[in-house]
């Protein structure tokens, strides 16, 4: 199945669970209890996040946990050449909505990707491996090709499709952490 056909599939999926909020929210409070409970997250002092749109995993509650606990949080801006950056963010900052319809923080505190711990990794669909189909644009392929922290991906069992070809640019995420853990063979 092509990544394009694989993406518009998704989409649709995404938006059917997140048009019965009760089921979306139950989900992704199975995702993230494990996910709290995991070393990468106590180990983390520096996680990224996206501001995730309606029908993607809800990352406010990573965000809210991260402020708690004394946690930096940064979420990206895109940048020309389909690069990324990653601005600290908290509670009070604004964002922008840009042309891709993703919200960027109104920021200016850079944060280089040597001090990031842990990139949760959005994207469209996942294999049982960690690879994924994101929005097309490849920017966080090259961000994470020389990232050195922790990677994970908060994934709806709804999301899991092993059918399709991985390209060699993809990267895989380390962890998947999904509403239904039979789903996830663990990522190499």
């Amino acid at each position: 199945m092509n990544k394009e056909l694989i993406r518009q599939t998704a989409i649709k999926r995404l938006k059917k669970l997140a048009n019965h909020p009760e089921k979306k929210a139950e989900k992704e409070a199975i995702i993230l209890s494990l996910f709290f409970a995991s070393k990468e997250w106590k180990e983390a002092q520096t996680i990224a996040i996206i501001k995730a749109t309606d029908f993607e995993f809800d990352t406010s509650k990573i965000a809210e946990k991260a402020y708690q606990e004394g946690k930096k949080v940064v979420v990206p801006k895109s940048l020309s050449h389909r690069k990324l950056a990653f601005y600290e963010v908290d509670a009070a900052s604004q964002y922008v909505l840009t042309k891709f319809g993703v919200e960027e923080p109104v920021s200016e505190l850079l944060v280089e990707k040597t001090a990031i711990d842990l990139i949760v990794v959005p994207g469209l669909v996942f294999s049982k491996k960690g690879y994924r189909v994101g929005f097309g644009g490849g920017f966080y392929d090259r961000y994470l090709a020389d990232y050195q922290g922790s990677t994970c991906a908060m994934v709806f069992s709804e999301q899991i499709n092993n059918d399709w070809t991985v390209d060699n640019f993809d990267i895989p995420v380390q962890r998947i952490y999904t509403d239904s853990v039979k789903e996830v063979e663990g990522a190499e």
